[in-house]
């Protein structure tokens, strides 16, 4: 699939990390979303429920950042790729998630991982 729908830096914040003082105050997150989809249809028709709003799906990003406590970027992260997932149109997620100044000297630190509809179908028959 080549028609890809994205959110670029999106800044929330979150109570993340498994230090004690990372439990007690919220910190930045900085989020990159990038969903394959097949856009044809929209393009045709210009609607939006041929589409995945993005406006929906940062909304739903941000309540689920701003309600969540874990402690690995790695959980958030897989979390947001699930929620993408929910969107019948969505084969497959990218999600990038970084902690600014999480390490000294470094502008940030993160994870990216990618997550497909098929992967998931897999994933749950052997479960």
């Amino acid at each position: 699939m080549s028609d890809q729908i994205f959110i670029r830096e999106l800044l929330l914040r979150t109570i993340i990390g498994v230090n004690e003082e990372e439990r007690n105050v919220r910190q930045d997150v900085l989020i990159d979303v990038t969903l394959d989809v097949d856009t044809r249809a929209a393009g045709e028709s210009d609607a939006v429920t041929d589409t995945v709003s993005y406006s929906a799906l940062a909304d739903g990003i941000t309540a689920l950042v701003e309600g969540s406590r874990f402690g690995l970027i790695e959980k958030l992260a897989a979390e947001i790729a699930a929620l993408c997932l929910e969107y019948p149109l969505v084969e497959a997620a990218q999600v990038e998630v970084q902690k600014p100044d999480a390490l000294r000297f470094a502008r940030s630190a993160g994870v990216r991982i990618v997550r497909t509809r098929a992967g998931e179908r897999e994933r749950s028959l052997r479960a």
